[in-house]
């Protein structure tokens, strides 16, 4: 009689032990795809965005830390011109690392916020000195 009494518990705590389980083990894959996998896809999404953004001219790091200037574009490869000898190379896109060149677009959005912000700091100090001026 002990025994089946004994068995019958351990089924019943069996049973919540392994929704525990499934619990934390549903928790721990939320959490690691909020730690690792999300900023991965991030970072991937950012890589593939400045590299189907290279044009002609554009001053590159490969992965094997090559420099160069891009002289020719296709659909999957670029050649590049290496600065050191001037040799041209043929490599696949993902094989670009970094692009050094800033363009046009990204000059022109982070100027106008420098001169608002000069502006904005000009004239309380305007009014400081006003004011000193009247004491």
């Amino acid at each position: 009689m002990q025994l089946l009494e004994a068995s019958a518990s351990q089924t019943q705590t069996g049973g919540m032990g392994i929704w525990t389980m499934v619990i934390y083990l549903v928790i721990i894959g939320v959490v690691m795809y909020f730690i690792m996998i999300r900023p991965q896809r991030k970072r991937q999404k950012e890589e593939d965005k400045m590299r189907n953004s290279l044009e002609i001219g554009d001053e590159i790091i490969t992965i094997g830390g090559l420099y160069g200037r891009i002289i020719s574009i296709k659909e999957d490869s670029v050649v590049v011109e290496s600065q050191s000898d001037h040799s041209k190379q043929k490599l696949a896109r993902w094989a670009i690392q970094q692009n050094l060149t800033v363009h046009d677009e990204k000059e022109a959005e982070a100027k106008p916020a420098k001169p608002a912000k000069a502006e904005k700091e000009k004239k309380p100090k305007k009014e400081k000195n006003s004011e000193t001026e009247q004491k």
